[in-house]
């Protein structure tokens, strides 16, 4: 099997592990924090050994690519988190965020 056989190769911002919701980011993300191959399996628990070693080659023998997928896939990250505390709130959650700071959570009134 080649190795890019394991992966879904969506566009170029998006690739994925074949038979899996995750993205190639997820793993090398617990894998650049020190992570080792067999953390990694154990952490998410669906994966197989030989899946994660294909990524970990795949970022090894394309290291500076990958490094530049990575860069903006956080950029894009950060983007939108950003966007997301820069929006106001809906009326619904500014009304909720007012009646919780004049009414303390009582038990029972959950």
């Amino acid at each position: 099997m080649q190795l890019e056989e394991y992966f879904d190769f969506l566009n170029p911002d998006d690739i994925r592990l074949k038979g899996h919701r995750l993205g190639i980011d997820d793993l090398l993300d617990l894998y650049l924090e020190g992570y080792s191959a067999e953390e990694i399996v154990s952490y998410y628990g669906t994966l197989r050994p030989v899946e994660v070693y294909a990524t970990l080659t795949y970022y090894h023998q394309n290291r500076q690519a990958m490094e530049s997928y990575l860069a903006r896939l956080h950029a894009w990250r950060e983007q939108g988190q950003q966007e997301r505390e820069a929006k106001e709130p809906p009326a619904v959650v500014r009304r909720l965020r007012a009646l919780k700071g004049k009414q303390p959570l009582q038990q029972g009134n959950v």
